[in-house]
């Protein structure tokens, strides 16, 4: 009687009878550490803005009677106290926010694209001293300038005005070294050398030919010198005392110290906290969006 045999499985090199074979191996699971890493900077970082918006559902006696991340239901009612205080100050401020990032911003990212595009472009005597003084610029906290600038300010008379906010965010260190790279990898020398050889004015040639392809970079300078013009608290506070004038953050500043006699302000703070947020993601958004489009865009004209 004949029977056939069932060849045997060979042991696999280097394993141990009787244990899972499916263990992912070392290289898989050191390769998980930067995204644990990732997820735990993003608990991190969200964890605060998840505060803030629970926070501010909750009226003045559930803020500190309730579980923290327990939402409320005093929302609503937040949002018209903050209205109603002193006939609705609080959108003052945003108002004035919006006017010192926006224009500020737009201002900036003009005189960084002006001065990028005229150092990457053009060869003078101290144009490396001048971008090496940029980069120092870079490189020294903004706290050290406030007291010069306001002293400057004060000789010409301009404090206490919406100009002493506007005049030291125009120039940004950073922007114009953000420019100058962007316009030296993205402006080709030959595009134009070729626009001088057809008559063109050099003035034409950054409006009609550089200025579009630098597009993109100096969004991004926009959107970085928006935010740090709308967070900025230093220099408000220095220049301005005129409460109507104020920022977003001098005024919610202001609410503060009064929440320390009238501890239901707290929650006007909180509220007008999560509110100043929305603006920064909206934007952000929308020119998430430009970035997105202007990839696509370059793209198919390639």
């Amino acid at each position: 009687m004949s029977s056939l045999a069932v060849p045997q499985a060979e042991p696999v090199t280097g394993s141990t009878p009787g244990t899972a074979q499916d263990r992912p191996p070392l290289r898989r699971r050191i390769a998980l550490v930067p995204t644990i890493t990732l997820l735990l900077g993003a608990l991190y970082c969200l964890l605060p803005v998840a505060w803030v918006v629970i926070a501010a559902t909750k009226s003045g006696s559930e803020l500190f009677s309730t579980f923290t991340f327990l939402p409320g239901t005093g929302f609503t009612g937040n949002i018209r106290d903050l209205n109603a205080y002193r006939d609705g100050v609080y959108w003052q401020w945003m108002g004035n926010s919006a006017l010192y990032a926006g224009l500020g911003a737009l201002l900036s990212a003009c005189v960084s694209a002006f001065s990028g595009y005229a150092l990457a472009t053009y060869r003078f005597r101290g144009r490396e001293a001048i971008f090496n003084v940029l980069l120092a610029g870079v490189l020294m906290p903004p706290v050290i300038l406030a007291i010069p600038q306001y002293l400057l300010l004060a000789k010409a008379d301009l404090t206490d005005s919406y100009l002493s906010v506007l005049l030291p965010q125009l120039l940004s260190p950073y922007g114009v070294y953000l420019a100058r790279i962007y316009a030296a990898a993205a402006v080709p020398a030959d595009v134009v050398e070729a626009g001088r050889m057809d008559g063109a004015s050099e003035w034409r040639i950054f409006t009609r030919i550089a200025l579009p392809m630098m597009i993109p970079g100096m969004v991004t300078v926009f959107l970085f010198q928006f935010v740090a013009i709308w967070n900025n608290f230093l220099l408000p506070y220095i220049m301005l005392s005129d409460d109507e004038k104020f920022p977003i953050t001098l005024g919610l500043f202001t609410l503060l110290e009064q929440g320390a006699n009238t501890p239901a302000l707290y929650t006007l703070v909180i509220t007008g906290a999560l509110l100043a947020v929305l603006p920064l993601v909206a934007l952000f958004l929308v020119i998430q969006r430009f970035w997105s489009l202007d990839l696509l865009s370059g793209a198919v004209k390639s």
